[in-house]
């Protein structure tokens, strides 16, 4: 009697399968983008800025200076360089994320770009990986802008203040494979609310931004020890601080981690998506 046995389907867990053709999808969200790059980079830098003008001149005038912790001893700093130097990692995160969850989830399940875009020689993991690639650029070109009225603004002159960018796009990338998760998961725009609510806006407040991480209580601290806001808060501080981070690779370890470990997983959760 022959049998014929039918070809197993790859397991969604497997490694990633990438090429080079990740290239064109990024190109192609570069060239819709280009027609809105107006209004998209102003949504993206004003609330950041009027976050910074509100609570960092008008809080700062009553604050005054923070003490921090550094690795040469406590240090005073002027609360608008504290807050700047959080708020810059903030708007990366957000922009990163509002891209990988929103428009990401458009082009996924509303517009259905990513079936046209697979009746080319170009696999979901390749379209995965350029839509994380593609929202860690707008943060990147976000947190530029930003920087620049920060520059204007005289709120730092440090001359490390350019090794903060390579830092804002890992932390982009780091987001943007967190956001790309709850992207897999969505059924609708309504879900990434529990996204905002449950992880994201609590870590805005535990993670340093707005006040020094001391004031926590102990075990809440330890957790925020684990936040990757946190790892990219204490990267980026220290150089508008014309400084060198404390335990600068503990810090990107943990943004590593969690982009391994959340890019493998949105993967996975996408193919699984795809496969009904």
């Amino acid at each position: 009697m022959n049998t014929t046995t039918l070809p197993r389907s790859p397991s969604p867990w497997a490694p990633p399968r990438l090429s080079m053709r990740w290239w064109p999808v990024f190109l192609r969200n570069l060239l819709v983008w280009r027609k809105l790059a107006i209004p998209s980079l102003v949504g993206n830098i004003a609330e950041p800025l009027m976050w910074l003008i509100a609570f960092g001149y008008g809080m700062g005038a009553l604050v005054g200076q923070v003490s921090m912790s550094t690795p040469q001893g406590t240090v005073a700093v002027p609360y608008i360089l504290f807050l700047a130097s959080g708020s810059i990692c903030m708007s990366a995160m957000n922009a990163a994320t509002f891209e990988a969850l929103y428009s990401a989830f458009s082009r996924m399940h509303v517009q259905k770009t990513w079936d046209g875009i697979m009746n080319a020689p170009v696999s979901l993991d390749d379209v995965v990986l350029a839509e994380m690639l593609w929202a860690a650029f707008k943060a990147l070109f976000s947190v530029t802008a930003i920087m620049v009225v920060m520059l204007g603004l005289g709120i730092s002159h440090s001359p490390k203040l350019l090794l903060a960018l390579p830092v804002l796009l890992g932390a982009g990338i780091t987001f943007s494979c967190i956001a790309l998760v709850f992207n897999a998961l969505a059924k609708g725009y309504d879900f990434f609310t529990y996204y905002f609510t449950l992880f994201l806006t609590p870590m805005m407040f535990l993670s340093g931004v707005f006040f020094p991480r001391e004031q926590l209580p102990a075990v809440v601290r330890h957790v925020s020890d684990w936040l990757p806001l946190t790892s990219a808060v204490e990267l980026v501080r220290p150089l508008f601080m014309d400084q060198w981070p404390a335990h600068g690779w503990l810090h990107a370890g943990v943004l590593l981690a969690y982009t391994v470990g959340a890019f493998w997983l949105a993967l996975a959760l996408t193919r699984k998506r795809f496969a009904r």
